[in-house]
C-alpha cells in the first residue's frame, strides 16, 4: 500500500511541474511576438537596375543589414520594398547598403567601383526612371 501511495505522488509532483513549464514557454513566446511586429516599418524606394542578377544582388545587399526582415525588388517597377527594425537600423543604412552593391537609389549614388565590377548585363542607364507606377 505505502508503494502505490508513493507512486501516485511521484507521478503527481511530476505532472505539475511539466505543465508549469508549458506555460512560462508560451508566456515568453507571445511577448517576443509582439515586441517584434511593434518596431517593424516597412518603405519602398526606387532602385536602378535591369535583369534577375540585379534583384538577386540588391536583395541581398538590403537584406544584410542588421535589422532588415525582407527585401524585394521588383525588376519592372525599379523599386525596393523592405521590412525592417527600426530600432536596428533606419532607411539610410539600407539605402547605402544598395548604393555599396553598385546601384542607384533615389537618395544615394551607386559605388562607382561596384557598379564596373556588375556583369554587362547589370550595367544599367543612369538616368533611368525609378520606382515606376
Amino acid at each position: 500500500m505505502k508503494k502505490v501511495i508513493l507512486s501516485v505522488a511521484i507521478l503527481a509532483a511530476m505532472g505539475f511541474t511539466s505543465c508549469k513549464n508549458e506555460a512560462k514557454e508560451e508566456t515568453v513566446t507571445t511577448s517576443n511576438e509582439v515586441s517584434k511586429e511593434m518596431a517593424m516599418v516597412d518603405v519602398a524606394f526606387g532602385v536602378r537596375g535591369n535583369c534577375g542578377m540585379c534583384k538577386s544582388t540588391i536583395e541581398k545587399a538590403a537584406n544584410g543589414v542588421e535589422g532588415v526582415f525582407k527585401a524585394t525588388w521588383d525588376v519592372d517597377k525599379k523599386n525596393v520594398e523592405v521590412s525592417f527594425d527600426d530600432t536596428k537600423t533606419d532607411v539610410l543604412s539600407i539605402h547605402n547598403a544598395i548604393a555599396a552593391s553598385g546601384y542607384d537609389t533615389e537618395e544615394v549614388a551607386g559605388s562607382e567601383q561596384a557598379y564596373k565590377d556588375l556583369p554587362g548585363c547589370c550595367k544599367y542607364d543612369h538616368e533611368m526612371e525609378m520606382n515606376i507606377e
